[in-house]
């Protein structure tokens, strides 16, 4: 593709020298990348500046890079903006057709609940046979494929990649999960959503974002003038703003407040959940294998989306009942001696006390928490997720998680100054499988174990390597272990 079609999508380059005719048949954010005419992007990041790199991406192939500034000892051509950032969306879009253009596309923000929400719409827009695709924590999933992903937003030279092929294999709706890092770097600042989804707004990433006031800002630049729909959980206090500034084009939900989507009658239990789902005056009982009133109101954003993509509410509640519970999201993975072990993904304090709330107000015997925090990240949270978790549990039992870096004992102490604050119903085991095991250990009949933190992620990522580990295949083999003893 030529350079002149490329940069039409942004207002203001220059290109220096002038060469509109360049030939772009690669597009990259890796100086490393071996291209054939590539076209290379000057990224700035916390740690790094990819205009320092340009020299050695023409040295691998790039014909072409995008910059902030002129770089006179780089012999390539070059496009001048003052935002590399939404050029790398913009450009890549172009690059690859605008496939985005010919999807109708459902983006989930919210620090709590992106993954289930967007899992359970792309379930049931399939039911419908609208073929959907899936972009998320999970990975990318579309027509029976399931490919790993590390970030829960790919960068938009792989995004925009995507996007293509789906449309080559016949998508016609994507669901995707849309982080704050995603809305901050500007990665889908190319597309136009067909709806966007607002789950919550609760501390997290503030080892990024500064503060939450920050972090808060960030979620909420998401929703501008681009979007067909919005659809907002008025629950939250962001989401009532959200709704505040765009009345005519958001459709709200809730539990606690007046919404156009609402639950009553919740019914919960360790087995599913029940409740009564109103949407817009039609009125429907439903029950649902997902636990905790959290997948409550994940189920009235998803019912939301699903009836703007044109679905029946009566066809809706059908397909909430074929809902199976989402991967390492409040998900029974064993039992042991009569007690029930859980897996979740809760890292945040607003998403562990959620699920201990839960299992608290549901389990006939004690609470057993387990879990840890991440490294390199919010150190913040650690002592409020200590908190919680000794004023909710009967018993903790502080691990580790991905210490990546630090040291796992400094992270674990950070924890420490929370729960002892207000319990000494606690001990330390800085051994995540050793942790588990001695959880599953202490069970007896009608007790429960939340093992949170890290839910379907199937490995530990300790400097820099990331070695194998899932929590559900470890409580398997040990649950498998001590049967076999018995």
């Amino acid at each position: 593709m030529k350079l002149s079609c490329i940069v039409k999508s942004v207002k203001n380059v220059q290109i220096y020298p002038s060469d509109m005719d360049v030939e772009i048949e690669e597009i990259t954010k890796f100086s490393g990348d071996k291209t054939q005419n590539g076209m290379y992007f000057c990224l700035r990041g916390s740690n790094y500046d990819g205009h320092n790199y340009a020299a050695e991406s023409v040295k691998n192939g790039a014909v072409c890079i995008v910059t902030e500034k002129i770089l006179p000892k780089v012999k390539c051509v070059q496009v001048i903006t003052n935002d590399v950032r939404l050029a790398f969306a913009k450009f890549s879009a172009t690059f690859y057709g605008d496939p985005q253009k010919k999807l109708k596309i459902i983006g989930v923000v919210g620090t709590n609940g992106k993954t289930s929400t967007a899992t359970m719409i792309y379930e049931m827009l399939n039911l419908a046979g609208k073929n959907c695709a899936f972009i998320g924590t999970l990975g990318v999933k579309y027509n029976d494929q399931t490919l790993e992903e590390s970030l829960t937003t790919p960068d938009p030279d792989y995004l925009y990649k995507l996007f293509k092929t789906f449309v080559d294999g016949g998508v016609m709706y994507v669901v995707m999960e849309l982080s704050a890092h995603a809305i901050w770097l500007k990665k889908a600042s190319a597309i136009c959503f067909e709806c966007l989804i607002f789950t919550n707004c609760t501390q997290d990433h503030l080892d990024y974002f500064v503060d939450y006031s920050s972090y808060r800002m960030v979620k909420k630049s998401a929703f501008d003038k681009k979007s067909r729909f919005f659809i907002v959980n008025t629950d939250d206090s962001l989401g009532q703003e959200i709704y505040n500034e765009n009345p005519k084009k958001t459709l709200t939900y809730g539990i606690y407040t007046p919404a156009d989507v609402f639950a009553v009658n919740i019914k919960e239990s360790l087995f599913g959940t029940s409740f009564v789902i109103n949407m817009f005056d039609m009125v429907y009982n439903v029950e649902c294998d997902l636990l905790g009133e959290f997948n409550v109101s994940n189920l009235l954003a998803s019912a939301s989306a699903c009836f703007l993509c044109g679905i029946k509410p009566e066809k809706i509640v059908k397909y909430i009942k074929k809902l199976k519970v989402v991967s390492g999201r409040m998900e029974c993975v064993g039992e042991y001696m009569g007690g029930k072990i859980f897996i979740d993904y809760a890292h945040t304090p607003d998403g562990l006390n959620k699920s201990l709330s839960f299992l608290s107000s549901t389990t006939n015997g004690k609470t057993i928490a387990l879990f840890g925090a991440g490294g390199n990240r919010d150190t913040k949270k650690r002592s409020v997720m200590g908190k919680i978790a000794g004023d909710i549990a009967d018993f903790v039992i502080i691990t580790s998680d991905n210490p990546r870096y630090e040291d796992p004992l400094s992270i674990i102490n950070d924890i420490e100054m929370g729960i002892k604050s207000v319990t000494k119903e606690y001990k330390v085991v800085p051994d995540r499988y050793d942790a588990i095991r001695q959880g599953i250990l202490s069970l007896n009949m009608g007790d429960s174990l939340l093992i949170a933190g890290k839910g379907s992620e199937n490995y530990q990522e300790i400097n820099g390597n990331k070695l194998g580990f899932s929590d559900k295949q470890v409580v398997l083999s040990i649950i498998g272990e001590l049967e076999g003893q018995k």
